[in-house]
């Protein structure tokens, strides 16, 4: 498998375009001009088959129109709180951008289950603190975490943000993400990839 990583956005943010030899998932698709959505478009390889969201923050979905424009591909996002996918538009004009919301509801994202869409699987991790609908996504054959803003190198998601919970995001990181094998590498939603061996070590935010 491929990992394709394109860093968008005025926030930075990390998108991932997970590949085989058949198909590609998008997940989190942050493009905020058509020069960013167009380096993604140059590197798809094959049939995107799906657009996966860790989470509905305004930084994660900024591109996700323009995907739906070219590609008509389901959207999965957990179902546990569908205030921030339902309040993209006013989302969107907090962080100053005029983007129109979203006329349908994504298909469900299971919450501590396997997810396997094409020859791709996932076991969604539940992982809330940072926002109300995150999910972490753990390819376990392919020892790699995509973490959304739950962890960073060094660091944690922001809670300050609607139903921002520090406890919650700390109690998911020590039950969810330091239980995974120690040499799973990390791949944020913003910022540098670490392990989670790494982190159980050196985060000053959570320990182990």
């Amino acid at each position: 498998m491929k990992l394709k990583i394109f860093e968008v956005g005025p926030f930075a943010e990390n998108t991932y375009l997970l590949e085989n030899e058949d198909a590609s998932v998008l997940v989190d698709p942050g493009f905020a001009n058509e020069t960013e959505y167009n380096t993604f478009k140059n590197a798809l390889e094959n049939e995107l088959i799906a657009v996966v969201l860790t989470h509905a923050h305004v930084d994660h979905i900024l591109g996700l129109s323009r995907v739906l424009r070219d590609h008509d591909v389901p959207v999965y996002l957990s179902d546990k709180d569908y205030f921030l996918w339902e309040n993209f538009e006013s989302q969107s004009r907090m962080f100053g951008f005029n983007v129109a919301g979203f006329d349908f509801k994504p298909e469900i994202l299971p919450a501590d289950d396997i997810f396997e869409i094409g020859a791709f699987s996932f076991r969604c991790l539940y992982t809330p603190g940072h926002a109300p609908d995150h999910i972490s996504l753990y390819l376990e054959e392919e020892e790699l975490l995509l973490a959304g803003d739950a962890l960073f190198k060094q660091s944690i998601g922001r809670t300050d943000l609607y139903k921002g919970d520090m406890d919650l995001l700390a109690k998911s990181i020590r039950e969810k993400l330091y239980t995974l094998p120690d040499n799973t590498v990390v791949y944020p939603g913003h910022g540098p990839k670490t392990t989670i061996g790494d982190e159980k070590k050196t985060n000053p935010f959570v320990k182990a």
